[in-house]
């Protein structure tokens, strides 16, 4: 069994919730049997949850199905997806930063146009060495690389790993009763005023940098918060960079939390990358009949 003091997200994700779960955790449930999480990205909150409460029923979704293919994958074929991991490894180690430059691109353009070939598991290895050589946590999707995952690289100076195989086993163990599923956010509605059952929304922040290929607009995220208004529990994270969220009429209580972006959003002076600072906004609720730690 993988210890505890080991688990973390897979990957990097832009705007990831890893550094939030400490300002999180007051406002969080005391109990909770059923979870329910439809904007997954990198699953920070799935981690706590899973460790904390272990509920008897777990959805997990995201709209991307070439990240969702990581999971399942990593669930249900964990030996394979290691197996193709440590390939990837053996071959980019042992070289330069040049020719780890040069393998990175030749693995993201087979993965643009080769993968028809492979089989599930191979996809999504290569899927997921690329995020983790990949530059600071960005998904992007760009044309030349056929509409597929075309961020750049990233520095480039692993030492002697490219993964860490114990968090891939962590992982595997947890997902094994997870129903994993890759549709709209709407597709995947649980119902909402069911005691102990704990909704997460993370969606795409507001005027978001990063382009994952799905648009999540304003409109979507008013549905959002009235879905999540009548949650019994519930938590709906966003960045709060204006009055938006001030303006919406909902019943949840807000709170703000000041950040400092490393990954993905950061602001470029003089040729230099430098972290950013902004708000994070987390709308929440437990009704009566739950209480709070």
């Amino acid at each position: 069994m993988v210890q505890a003091t080991i688990m973390k997200p897979l990957f990097m994700w832009a705007g990831g919730k890893n550094k939030m779960m400490k300002h999180y955790q007051p406002y969080l449930p005391s109990y909770v049997t059923h979870y329910h999480e439809p904007f997954f990205g990198g699953g920070a909150m799935f981690i706590y949850v899973m460790q904390r409460y272990k509920p008897d029923n777990v959805l997990i979704n995201d709209i991307n199905p070439d990240i969702m293919r990581i999971y399942r994958m990593i669930r249900d074929n964990h030996s394979q997806f290691i197996k193709h991991m440590d390939e990837y490894q053996e071959k980019y180690i042992p070289l330069s930063k040049e020719d780890r430059k040069k393998y990175y691109f030749e693995v993201r353009h087979a993965h643009a146009f080769d993968y028809t070939d492979w089989s599930e598991v191979k996809e999504a290895s290569t899927l997921y060495f690329l995020m983790k050589t990949g530059f600071n946590g960005i998904y992007q999707i760009n044309k030349n690389t056929n509409g597929r995952y075309g961020t750049p690289s990233g520095l480039l100076n692993q030492k002697d790993t490219v993964y860490d195989k114990e968090v891939v086993k962590w992982w595997s163990q947890a997902l094994q009763k997870v129903e994993i599923t890759s549709k709209d956010w709407k597709e995947v509605k649980a119902p909402p005023t069911k005691i102990y059952a704990f909704h997460f929304f993370d969606p795409p922040y507001r005027t978001s940098y990063a382009d994952y290929g799905h648009e999540f607009n304003d409109k979507d995220l008013l549905e959002l918060i009235d879905y999540a208004n009548q949650c019994s529990q519930v938590f709906l994270a966003n960045r709060a960079d204006d009055d938006f969220f001030e303006n919406q009429k909902h019943d949840l209580n807000v709170a703000y939390f000041d950040i400092t972006y490393t990954a993905g959003r950061r602001k470029q002076i003089d040729d230099k990358f430098e972290a950013k600072r902004a708000r994070e906004i987390l709308l929440y609720n437990v009704k009566e009949g739950v209480t709070v730690v």
